[in-house]
């Protein structure tokens, strides 16, 4: 039997890193819009008749073999960590072997591996008839993802693997609570959007994980950029709401201005380039995906000048991405051949 799961990566739009607890207790409002793309995480699982369990990343060619689940059970360290720690929480009696690969670029900033992770643990559960639901899927690899990485890890990166579509996640004491913005004009924000890579991955979790020490030990500046972010979130879902596309692109840019403030490396010079040339040929705004340093950048603009940013930014030495927006999140499905 063989199972292909498939879960769409994200764009942060506002409110990033306040999912990281306990940060987002720390403020009034804290709230996280991000959306779903449609560049997706892929995992193949094939089911074998020993217990040979075999994991395989298409993209880097990794691989690492063992023959039961018991020889996996006694490895200390992985090259494919989180396959592995995912099929070690399954713990499935029979043989299988996952493949998976990625339609976004490696260290992107648009959650990959949190998004591969879904994908992972959908096709698990849909073989081993586990009966997880989506929000189980989100907490589940957020937490093995903190094994892997072995620093804290928020939620707003697995959402929109597992919703789709447009989200606001209210950051609450006991809750982190998915609202789906059914009414924002996908077609419109599609529009508006345009997505480039700059070549150089990023590394979040050192990003991340420095911005959050400094945070908790008492920052001021930190904390007010934080509260700012987070104001910068609030209304950002409402402006979307309501289609108010001009206070969409100053939010967007609002968030921008107090998120790179937060680290030195949060922004390069290469990214300040691509940003100032989008602005001259039209851009409204700009900000860097997931925690900075590299990655993906998302710039709004208005549908008539998008082309035109899209070809200077191409001149500058980007790649363009295109997407749409998904309305479903991770799903799994049987092949026959």
């Amino acid at each position: 039997m063989k199972l292909h799961a498939t879960a769409p990566a994200r764009i942060d739009l506002a409110g990033g890193t306040l999912d990281l607890w306990p940060l987002y207790l720390l403020h009034t409002n804290a709230m996280t819009v991000n959306v779903a793309i449609n560049r997706y995480a892929h995992c193949l699982l094939e089911t074998r008749k020993d217990r040979r369990i075999i994991l395989v990343n298409r993209d880097t060619g990794e691989r690492e073999e063992f023959a039961s689940l018991a020889a996996l059970n006694r490895k200390k360290k992985f090259r494919l960590p989180l396959l592995a720690e995912l099929v070690r929480y399954f713990a499935p009696s029979r043989g299988l072997k996952l493949t998976t690969w990625s339609e976004a670029p490696a260290g992107a900033g648009l959650g990959g591996s949190s998004t591969l992770g879904v994908a992972i643990a959908a096709a698990l559960s849909k073989w081993l008839k586990r009966r997880l639901s989506p929000r189980d899927f989100v907490l589940l690899v957020r937490d093995i993802e903190v094994k892997v990485l072995r620093v804290p890890t928020g939620e707003q990166d697995h959402i929109p693997a597992a919703f789709g579509g447009v989200n606001a996640i209210h950051l609450e004491p006991m809750d982190i609570r998915r609202e789906g913005l059914a009414g924002v004009d996908r077609n419109a924000l599609e529009a508006r959007l345009l997505l480039a890579y700059t070549g150089k991955p990023r590394r979040s979790g050192i990003n991340n994980w420095e911005v959050f020490k400094r945070h908790l030990d008492g920052d001021l500046r930190l904390r007010r950029n934080f509260q700012q972010i987070a104001d910068s979130a609030s209304a950002l879902r409402e402006v979307l709401a309501r289609s108010r596309w001009n206070d969409f692109a100053r939010l967007l840019d609002r968030d921008w201005q107090a998120r790179r403030k937060n680290w030195r490396t949060i922004s390069t010079p290469f990214i300040d380039k691509l940003i100032r040339t989008a602005k001259r040929n039209g851009a409204q705004a700009a900000k860097v995906c997931g925690a900075g340093g590299g990655g993906c950048v998302v710039f709004v603009v208005t549908p008539q000048r998008k082309a035109k940013v899209a070809r200077a930014l191409e001149k500058s030495g980007a790649t363009i991405l295109p997407f749409r927006i998904p309305v479903r999140g991770v799903r799994v499905r049987r092949e026959f051949k």
